[in-house]
């Protein structure tokens, strides 16, 4: 199978709201970096009563132009995919100005408990005050006016990723679990790999052919994307170990090898991707360490 095609024509519009589809806006808040690529898309669902899906960061001018597209609509509910910064602070100040509940799969946590002495390199990403008022079950359908949302559960990039359906259409929200302009981010403790490829496996057996994420554009042969998404991880995951049995014993040495090709503004989080891949191989039994799996780590072929 080929690897996926990434796509990186967008256009963001900062500063205006995009009509995408009847009943459907798009937002995306100017926070561009290379790990939220043009910015944080946020969705407004439906018509005169609408939902919104991720609110977005922390920025004036992005709630500001939100509140005046949502000028004579009333919001029923607040949705979030998960809880890192770039998505969620917003959910709170709209609450207060619109009344509507926040929904989500839950509080935002690690993947797995923390070894002694570890930290979480992403834990300043992580927006760990949000509650949501409604706590979403896989499955769960939410109904609003002349839309309805299905609950998929895609831990991964975070414990408490959601995906949503939209029922009777061929489209899905899909946040930061499938996007079509570059991966995304797996970084233990905050996310996990293992987790991860279950949660595409999942998305392998979903029949919706467009996907709009929470960064970058459209995603459209969203089954077919997503199957090449899960064999390049799975091309990664083989990379990884053989260059550990090539002798690599560090995670600076293996991202130097594999990542030659990408932004070096990007290795950082190269490095924690390919530690998300490590820690699956060691508990797979395939790589062994000098105790816990850790970015700094020494590993060796089992």
């Amino acid at each position: 199978m080929s690897a996926p095609s990434f796509r990186v024509e967008f256009d963001p519009a900062h500063g205006t709201a995009v009509e995408l589809e009847p009943g459907l806006q798009r937002i995306t808040a100017p926070n561009e970096s290379p790990f939220t690529f043009k910015g944080t898309n946020t969705y407004i669902l439906g018509e005169e009563s609408v939902a919104v899906i991720d609110p977005g960061p922390a920025i004036e001018s992005h709630f500001d132009l939100l509140m005046d597209t949502l000028k004579g609509r009333t919001v029923s509910h607040i949705i979030l995919t998960h809880t890192h910064m770039d998505h969620s602070p917003l959910a709170r100040p709209l609450q207060e100005a619109t009344g509507a509940p926040l929904l989500a799969e839950g509080v935002h946590r690690d993947s797995r408990e923390l070894y002694m002495g570890e930290t979480n390199s992403l834990d300043a990403a992580a927006d760990r005050d949000f509650v949501p008022d409604h706590f979403l079950a896989d499955g769960e359908v939410i109904d609003g006016q002349g839309w309805k949302l299905e609950t998929i559960h895609t831990p991964g990039h975070t414990k408490n990723h959601a995906c949503f359906a939209l029922l009777d259409t061929d489209m899905l929200f899909s946040g930061d679990h499938v996007m079509a302009w570059s991966t995304s981010i797996v970084a233990p403790p905050d996310g996990s790999m293992a987790d991860y490829m279950a949660s595409l496996a999942k998305m392998t057996k979903r029949t919706e052919t467009l996907y709009w994420p929470g960064h970058g554009g459209r995603l459209q042969r969203a089954p077919e994307f997503v199957r090449a998404l899960k064999a390049h991880r799975k091309m990664r995951e083989t990379a990884v170990l053989s260059r550990i049995r090539a002798g690599d014993q560090t995670i600076p040495e293996v991202v130097k090898v594999i990542y030659k090709d990408t932004d070096p503004r990007l290795h950082g989080a190269a490095g924690l991707s390919v530690f998300a891949h490590i820690e699956d191989l060691v508990a797979q039994g395939k790589i062994a360490c000098d105790g816990p799996p850790s970015l700094d780590g020494v590993y060796a072929p089992v």
